[in-house]
């Protein structure tokens, strides 16, 4: 499955292992993993909680994977992120993208966050010891997902 919405924390290096087992056609992995960091714009962070709407994220991610697909000549790739409540050190998301050649799965794995940061249907509170507060999204995360419209 190219797209996985879970609570559990994931293992990047066995998430790779098994895209690339038995493979001699994977000529560039590019993989990237967000994790939940204890600073913030406003303040330290103790803990971020994601609420998505079941059904609709998944749909989400297929649509931007497929459409990565399309865009690159991918061999295989995985959208793997996570719900629920995370403290500072746990990994949040991971991108991986196959290809025969980098330029490919680097542009795949830019493309994906870009729009993962934006598009995604995903609710972002941070919680810091003056309270919990949703998070909006950033101009500058809009800026980078507009450099693929094209």
């Amino acid at each position: 499955m190219a797209v996985r919405l879970q609570a559990e924390p994931f293992d990047t290096s066995a998430e790779i292992a098994r895209l690339t087992s038995g493979r001699s056609d994977v000529g560039a992995v590019v993989s990237f993993t967000g994790i939940c960091r204890a600073d913030g714009e406003t303040g330290e962070i103790s803990a971020m909680t994601l609420e998505h709407f079941p059904g609709m994220a998944e749909d989400e991610l297929g649509r931007l994977e497929s459409d990565a697909r399309v865009r690159w000549p991918l061999i295989d790739s995985l959208i793997v992120h996570r719900y629920g409540r995370m403290v500072p050190g746990d990994p949040i998301v991971l991108v991986v993208t196959l290809s025969a050649h980098r330029e490919a799965a680097f542009e795949a794995a830019n493309f994906l966050m870009d729009y993962l940061k934006t598009s995604a249907p995903f609710w972002k509170k941070e919680e810091r010891a003056g309270g919990a507060q949703w998070v909006e999204a950033k101009g500058s995360d809009d800026t980078a997902r507009d450099r693929w419209r094209s």
